[in-house]
């Protein structure tokens, strides 16, 4: 079976303050969306910005500005997040998904603390006002998914428009939640699971951790394919071992921001290519985004 590349271009996560590569204007996140693909992105997993000043945006005009580009540009699945940033509503986080009907769509399967706090600590150059206080009152921050605002998204995004999802779990009872849904005939296969490590308030990025997601989605569900994304610095040491077990990977400055020990990536399409390259030596192929498409049971491109 070949290996599905997933890349994450930006997101809500990392803040523009944290690397000069990290993209926020429409048409830089198009041109790396684009230069991932190039590289062996089979998925692109996107998020919006603001233009103006950086911060996460559900807003139709905003995702706008580099949808077509994209879709222009590159073959790529465009997986469109509706967890969108854990401040917006879920009419904002929405919006653009539903405008747009993608083939797939991110979904996160549980409320949790997400803290950030701890990027604040470092002493840098804040880019825009609002980074520093956004990071530091993460503290706070609870990232609501309740079981209603799963099933909505499920029927909005699924049932009405088609869309297949990446199953976002970040730790143990995502997964239970998930087999809830399935149970109520709400989702059908193929499943595509990602494990998501790594972030304060969710599992660890361990490997043992690992080994505990897998083996307990291969006695919740019959069929499904899985990826696994560390956030930090354990990315790509977390990638070789999905690679080695299996499953399919996920890369990207909304993940991590670093090719290497205090080597900022210059691009996603860098990642890309460092996890190629670590995927073809354990001899493992990489998937086109029609094998991709195929894999996961996708409706096809889609005009934006």
């Amino acid at each position: 079976m070949k290996i599905v590349i997933s890349c994450a271009i930006t997101g809500s996560i990392h803040t523009p303050s944290m690397s000069p590569w990290l993209p926020f204007a429409p048409q830089d996140i198009a041109a790396q969306a684009i230069g991932a693909a190039q590289a062996g992105a089979a998925v692109l997993h996107l998020h919006a910005r603001d233009p103006l000043d950086g911060r996460p945006s559900g807003a139709v005009d905003h995702w706008r500005g580099f949808l077509p580009t994209i879709a222009a540009g590159c073959d790529a699945v465009v997986n469109m997040t509706t967890g969108g940033s854990a401040v917006m509503t879920l009419e904002e986080r929405l919006a653009a998904p539903m405008a747009f009907a993608p083939e797939m769509c991110s979904l996160n399967m549980g409320s949790m603390n997400f803290a950030l706090y701890p990027m604040a600590a470092k002493a840098r150059d804040w880019r825009f006002g609002w980074e520093e206080p956004f990071l530091r009152g993460t503290d706070d921050l609870v990232f609501k998914n309740t079981p209603r605002d799963i099933e909505g998204v499920l029927r909005i995004m699924g049932a009405e428009r088609g869309a297949r999802f990446e199953f976002e779990c970040y730790e143990v009872g995502h997964l239970y939640m998930l087999r809830h849904f399935v149970d109520r005939g709400l989702i059908a296969g193929p499943i595509f699971l990602q494990f998501v490590m790594g972030v304060l308030g969710g599992i660890a990025a361990e490997p043992e951790h690992l080994v505990h997601m897998k083996a307990t989605a291969e006695r919740l569900f019959d069929r499904f394919e899985w990826s696994v994304l560390a956030a930090g610095r354990r990315q790509m040491e977390f990638a070789a071992m999905a690679a080695a077990m299996g499953g399919h990977v996920r890369v990207g400055l909304e993940d991590n921001l670093y090719l290497g020990k205090g080597v900022l990536a210059k691009s996603n399409a860098e990642q890309v290519a460092k996890v190629r390259g670590i995927v073809e030596a354990l001899g493992r192929a990489v998937a086109t985004p029609d094998e991709a498409r195929a894999l996961l049971g996708l409706k096809g491109r889609v005009a934006f």
